[in-house]
C-alpha cells in the first residue's frame, strides 16, 4: 500500500497538547487510521495523557479510558471481558503505553494479560525515557545516553521488550518505528486479524529529550532503522521475519554508521569515540543474532 492508501479519516483531531515534531503523536495518528472507529483506547500516565488534552475535552476521537500506570493490560483485560459478555466481538481494545508504563511499571500487568491471552493489541510506543516528568531513564533507555538520571550516560543496555514478549508465546509481536507509517499501518492491520494478545513496539524520536530540532523527527526515526540500531521485524506465531525495510540491512556493507544517528542527538554528544565504537560493536552483534532468527521459528522445540 503507498501513502495515498491511507484512509483520510482522521482519529487525532487538530489541537493536540504535543510538543513540536513528536513522534509518539504521529505514531498514534497512523496507528489510529489503521484501528479504526471500532476501538477502545487504554491510556496509563504518559506523554500521551497529556496530548489528548485536558478533560472534558479530548483530541482523541475514540473512547478512551485513562488508567493508573500499572493497570493499563488489567484494565485492558476488563474491558475485553466486559465485551465479551455482551457479545460484543468487533471493537479493538487497545492499549497505548509508552516505555516506562511498559518495560518498567506496567510489565506486570502486560505480562498476566499475554499468558491470558487477552485479546487485545498492546503498543508500546517508546520514547526511550520518562519524558512527560522531566527525562528520567527507563529501563528502555539505550547504553550510553544522556538523561537527568543518567547525566553521564545510561550504563545498562535498552531492555529487550518484544523478545520479552516473544517469550510469552502471544501470537502477533512486531517492531515499528513512526517515520515508517506504511509499514506501521501494515502491521497494526495484520494485528487486528488475530486473535489473543498482539504486542507492537514502536520507536517514537522526541526532540525533547533526544535533544534534536523538531523538523528532523522523520529523518532522526530513518536514521534509527537505516543505521541498524532500530531494526522493523515481525514475529508471526513464532516465526521470525525481518520486515522489507531492514531486510537488506544484514549485509553489514548496506548500514550506514551508527555515528551518524548518535551525532544527529544531544543527548549522545558526550560521547567519545570509543564509546561510539562500542555501539557500533554492539549493533553489529545484534544483527548477527538477527540473521539467525530470520525465517526461523522462535518456538520451535521450547
Amino acid at each position: 500500500m503507498s501513502i495515498k492508501g491511507l484512509s483520510r479519516r482522521e482519529f487525532m483531531l487538530p489541537g493536540t497538547a504535543a510538543c513540536p515534531g513528536c513522534g509518539l503523536a504521529l505514531a498514534l495518528r497512523h496507528a489510529l487510521k489503521a484501528l479504526g472507529d471500532r476501538t477502545i483506547l487504554v491510556v496509563p500516565a504518559g506523554c500521551t495523557s497529556v496530548i489528548q488534552g485536558i478533560g472534558p475535552n479530548s483530541s482523541f476521537a475514540v473512547p478512551t479510558l485513562n488508567i493508573a500506570f500499572a493497570a493499563s493490560a488489567a484494565a485492558a483485560s476488563g474491558i475485553v471481558n466486559g465485551l465479551d459478555v455482551q457479545g460484543i466481538r468487533d471493537v479493538n481494545v487497545a492499549v497505548w503505553a509508552g516505555d516506562g508504563g511498559t518495560a518498567d511499571i506496567g510489565i506486570q500487568a502486560l505480562s498476566g494479560a499475554a499468558e491470558r491471552m487477552t485479546d487485545m493489541i498492546y503498543f508500546c510506543c517508546d520514547n526511550e525515557s520518562y519524558m512527560n516528568t522531566g527525562v528520567q531513564r527507563s529501563s528502555s533507555t539505550p547504553q550510553g545516553a544522556w538523561t537527568t538520571t543518567t547525566p553521564t550516560g545510561k550504563r545498562e543496555p535498552k531492555k529487550d521488550m518484544p523478545l520479552i514478549m516473544a517469550a510469552h508465546r502471544i501470537p502477533y509481536i512486531a517492531t515499528a518505528c513512526s517515520s515508517y507509517p506504511i509499514d506501521l499501518h501494515n502491521k497494526v492491520e495484520e494485528a487486528k486479524k488475530i486473535r489473543g494478545t498482539k504486542y507492537i513496539h514502536i520507536l517514537a524520536p522526541c526532540p525533547t529529550g533526544w535533544r534534536y530540532p523538531s523538523e528532523k523527527t522523520v529523518e532522526v526515526g530513518r536514521l534509527a532503522i537505516e543505521t541498524g540500531i532500530w531494526p522493523l521485524y515481525k514475529i508471526q506465531d513464532g516465526r521470525f521475519t525481518i520486515s522489507i525495510q531492514s531486510k537488506p540491512l544484514v549485509k553489514e556493507s548496506r548500514r550506514r554508521p551508527v555515528r551518524e544517528y548518535l551525532e544527529i542527538q544531544g543527548r549522545f554528544s558526550h560521547l567519545t569515540s570509543s564509546e561510539i565504537d562500542n555501539i557500533q560493536g554492539m549493533v553489529s552483534a545484534m544483527w548477527e543474532h538477527l540473521s539467525l532468527m530470520d525465517n526461523r521459528d522462535l518456538l520451535k522445540g521450547w
